[in-house]
C-alpha cells in the first residue's frame, strides 16, 4: 500500500487534501494529529468516520521528528481517542511502556516505530529492535538515515529477513528504497502530496507509476 501523510493545521485543511491523496492514488493515509493546532477529539473521530478510509492515526513528538509539544499523557491519551475510528494507531517503540499498552490495547491494528534520523543502526541492532516492535504490535516499523549505500542495503537486508515490516531509508541516498522496500516484502511505503513528511518521499503518483511498471 502506498501511504500519503496529511499534514494540516485545521480540520478542514485536512479532508481537503485526504480527499485529494485519494483522488492521486493513496491506498492509505496517515493522518499527523501533531500538526493540527486544536486536537479536540470529536473533530478528530468525526473526520476519520466521515473519510471512511483506511487511515493510520499518528501523534509525533518532535524528538520522532513531529510537532507535538504537549506531555505523554495527553499525546497518546488523543491517539487512543483517534484511533478508535483509524485502521491502524503508529505508536513509537521508545514510548514509555504504560503510555505505549495503553494505546496498543485501545486501537484496532498498531504500527510500533522506530526512527533515527542521524544513522543506521548495524543490522543486529535493526533486527533486534524490529523483533522488540513486532512482538507487541501487528506491524513494525524502522526509519533510519544512511551514512553510505550500504546502509541503504541494510534496511533491505533487514527486509528480506523479517514479515510484517515497513523499512525505510531516508534521503537522498535512501530514496530508491521506497520503491524497492515493497519488493523486499514492506506491506506499507510511503509517498507525498504537496510536502514531505520526512527526508526522501517521492510524490505519490510517482511512486505509484514506478510501483506498477516493477510490477
Amino acid at each position: 500500500m502506498v501511504c500519503v501523510p496529511i499534514m494540516e493545521e485545521k480540520f478542514n485543511l485536512v479532508e481537503k487534501s485526504a480527499l485529494k491523496a485519494i483522488d492521486h492514488g493513496a491506498d492509505i493515509l496517515e493522518f499527523r494529529i501533531d500538526f493540527l493546532k486544536s486536537h479536540d477529539p470529536y473533530n478528530m473521530q468525526r473526520l476519520i468516520y466521515d473519510l471512511d478510509y483506511p487511515i493510520i492515526a499518528t501523534n509525533r513528538l518532535q524528538k520522532e521528528g513531529g510537532f507535538f509539544t504537549g506531555t505523554e499523557a495527553e499525546r497518546t491519551d488523543i491517539l487512543i481517542k483517534a484511533g478508535k475510528y483509524a485502521e491502524f494507531v503508529d505508536i513509537e517503540l521508545h514510548t514509555p511502556l504504560k503510555y505505549r499498552n495503553a494505546v496498543i490495547n485501545k486501537s484496532n491494528s498498531t504500527i510500533i516505530s522506530f526512527h533515527d534520523f542521524e544513522n543506521t543502526p548495524p543490522l543486529n541492532v535493526l533486527l533486534e529492535i524490529i523483533d522488540e516492535a513486532r512482538k507487541i504490535g501487528d506491524i513494525a516499523k524502522f526509519a533510519v538515515m544512511p551514512n553510505t549505500l550500504q546502509d541503504t542495503l541494510t534496511v533491505l537486508e533487514v527486509l528480506i529477513r523479517v514479515r510484517d515490516t515497513i523499512g525505510i531509508s531516508m534521503g537522498d541516498k535512501g530514496k530508491f528504497t521506497r520503491i524497492i522496500a515493497p519488493i523486499f516484502g514492506s506491506p506499507i511505503t510511503y509517498a507525498s502530496l504537496d510536502n514531505e513528511s520526512a527526508p526522501g518521499q517521492l510524490d505519490v503518483e510517482t511512486t505509484k507509476k514506478i510501483l506498477k511498471m516493477i510490477q
